[in-house]
């Protein structure tokens, strides 16, 4: 059950992953077809981060009130049934309604299906699990490029859509048969007010990132809707802790190993996010590569992902977290930056072995610090811990697209406006070095920190927390 439970939600998460990249390179196809510009068809990656802002918070209550995995199972239904509606979408209003119809969906899978991993593992098993977990989950992004050109070109952008279906009616059938675990309910009342405040704070501040890094609107409506995102969020914040129970428990950062995990996860996903908005566009536009030639070099670094599968819980348990996630963090920062190094004369197979150790640092990363947040959070919060990664998640990915394409803006400006290859350098540099700095955050933190689940025990260290089990 150690890796049918995580394959079995992976498929969920991979399709949602997938989905929200794949489209990138579909947008002028779907555009022509529809009748509308591939500028304001942005507007849907947008709805759909929207959406995703909106309903993550509301996950962890969803659960508690209704079942987790009666969430999961009902949150694959709606992500069909939002990928059937953007396939027969006709206009620019129905395919943003529909994207963010899908959202919805989204929204539930990824936490739920995390927090249905918590609860049915050991925190011991849990890097392993974890592993499983994060490498479907990782093959997304990286696919999404290649499948939507490559569907694009010999088919029709309808198949990016139409794909969804089988893949959720396995997860669904999958989930019923195989998912054995103790369905613990929580139905505390909901936080109404919070949840106004959380979905104005959190869809602000995605939109509001959304549209300065890919503006198909004015600018001043992006920085009007973060500013209005920021302020709702400082309006929760005094909220919550006011409040019995919280729509999400600010409190929980009292635990220190989930702060560093929120904290240091962020830091590092600003740069991972903005990779696969800064390479492609390097590639295509700088070095005149097509959409298919482009996803091709990106996809190596999924077997990264995978190979990484086979040494993370080693890594974990013969060194400890501290050290294993400070390094990774370091070195996948400066392999980010790498990539800025990137000319139109550097061979193929040398972009695809940086891209390749890329991928496998990434996965061991995410695999340590994914586990690493829950070392010190009990099941009863685990409901809305994971909601609180969710957006912590959505948020710096938002970002990191949002700061590399406010770098690609400003640079661009020196010299004409017209993007050059300096800009994607510069670009490369910062959210690299952004993403190096989650090593020290890491490296601060006792050596045996986190060792109740990665197994790992420093000499002459502490007995580790216990965290009991669900019984």
């Amino acid at each position: 059950m150690i890796r049918v439970t995580p394959l079995i939600l992976a498929v969920a998460l991979f399709m949602e992953q997938m989905d929200s990249t794949v489209i990138a390179t579909s947008l002028p196809a779907i555009a022509t077809d529809i009748g509308t510009e591939p500028i304001s068809l942005k507007l849907a990656l947008t709805s759909y981060f929207v959406s995703l802002a909106i309903f993550i918070p509301l996950s962890g209550w969803m659960a508690d009130r209704f079942g987790s995995k009666n969430i999961f199972r009902l949150a694959i239904f709606v992500f069909m049934l939002g990928s059937l509606a953007c396939s027969f979408s006709y206009s620019l209003e129905t395919f943003v309604f529909s994207r963010f119809f899908q959202g919805l969906g989204a929204s539930m899978m990824t936490p739920v299906g995390r927090l249905l991993l918590v609860r049915s593992t050991p925190r011991n098993e849990l890097v392993n699990a974890m592993a499983w977990l994060t490498v479907p989950a990782l093959l997304g992004p990286v696919s999404g490029p290649l499948l939507g050109g490559f569907l694009t070109t010999y088919l029709s952008w309808h198949w990016i859509f139409w794909i969804n279906i089988p893949i959720g009616i396995l997860g669904i059938i999958m989930a019923s048969i195989f998912l054995k675990v103790v369905d613990v309910r929580n139905p505390r009342p909901i936080d109404v007010v919070g949840f106004i405040l959380a979905s104005i704070a959190f869809a602000g501040v995605v939109f509001g990132l959304s549209v300065v890094s890919l503006p198909a609107l004015p600018l001043i409506y992006g920085y009007l809707t973060l500013a209005v995102g920021v302020t709702s969020a400082i309006l929760y914040y005094l909220h919550a802790v006011r409040t019995e129970h919280p729509l999400l428990d600010p409190s929980l950062l009292r635990h220190r190993l989930f702060r560093s995990s929120i904290t240091g996860g962020s830091l590092f996903r600003i740069g991972v996010g903005a990779v696969p908005f800064l390479l492609p566009l390097m590639l295509q536009l700088g070095f005149g590569l097509t959409p298919l030639q482009s996803g091709g070099i990106t996809f190596v670094s999924a077997i990264g992902a995978i190979a990484s599968k086979f040494i993370s819980q080693f890594l974990y348990g013969r060194i400890g977290f501290p050290r294993v996630l400070g390094f990774a963090a370091i070195f996948g920062g400066l392999l980010i930056g790498v990539q800025g190094l990137f000319t139109a004369q550097t061979s193929i197979p040398v972009m695809m072995t940086v891209l390749l150790l890329g991928g496998i640092l990434r996965s061991v990363f995410f695999t340590g610090s994914n586990a690493l947040g829950y070392a010190d959070v009990d099941n009863e919060e685990a409901s809305q811990a994971t909601a609180i990664v969710a957006v912590a998640q959505q948020i710096s990915i938002a970002l990191g697209v949002a700061i590399a394409g406010a770098i690609l803006e400003i640079s661009g400006l020196t010299h004409g406006g017209n993007l050059a290859l300096i800009d994607f350098q510069v670009a490369f540099f910062v959210v690299g070095g952004l993403s190096a700095c989650a090593g020290i955050l890491y490296l601060l933190l006792p050596a045996d920190a986190g060792s109740n689940v990665s197994g790992h025990n420093a000499i002459g260290a502490p007995k580790a927390i216990v965290v009991p089990k669900e019984p």
